[in-house]
């Protein structure tokens, strides 16, 4: 398939956090003007945002797609809504969360939509995994890669997550 490379962020720490995860990647396996290309181990990461939330466990998905970024952004917000995602507070629990971090290396500011993801270069969750799944990916605008973004973070709050048996 020829197609443009994007990243996808995938969180969630309601429910059944990994199923959500795995079913977030079948989902994405789906539509034909998408391919899966590559899967960042899962890690468990302290969560950002509204106080009193558990763990959340992240990845980082690599796709090759047909879609525009507006459609790869909407098949992205319907997979989230089938698993009960709903958007009450902003950074609060979630059972799926996927995010369009990178189309391309495209530099787009479009309503609800901000290409590349306006804070993935503040986010050692979702730099860790993206140093796994593209090590070779550089910022469009910062010029960095992962890793030498991540340099810059604490990545303390971010462990290889280990299910249990």
């Amino acid at each position: 398939m020829n197609g443009v490379e994007a990243l996808i962020a995938l969180g969630s720490n309601l429910g059944d956090r990994a199923g959500h995860l795995l079913a977030a990647v079948g989902a994405l396996s789906r539509p034909a003007q998408v391919r899966l290309a590559g899967l960042s181990p899962i890690y468990e990461t302290a969560p950002v945002g509204s106080p009193g939330q558990g763990p959340y466990l992240n990845a980082v998905l690599a796709v090759k797609t047909t879609l525009a970024p507006q459609a790869l952004l909407e098949e992205l917000l319907a997979i989230e809504r089938s698993h009960g995602r709903e958007r009450r507070v902003r950074w609060g629990p979630r059972t799926l969360d996927l995010d369009l971090l990178d189309y391309g290396n495209t530099v787009l500011e479009l309503p609800g939509l901000v290409l590349p993801h306006p804070r993935l270069h503040e986010r050692a969750f979702v730099l860790v995994p993206l140093a796994d799944v593209a090590p070779g990916w550089r910022h469009p605008t910062l010029r960095l890669n992962a890793a030498e973004m991540l340099a810059k973070l604490d990545r303390s709050g971010v462990q290889p997550w280990r299910p249990p048996y």
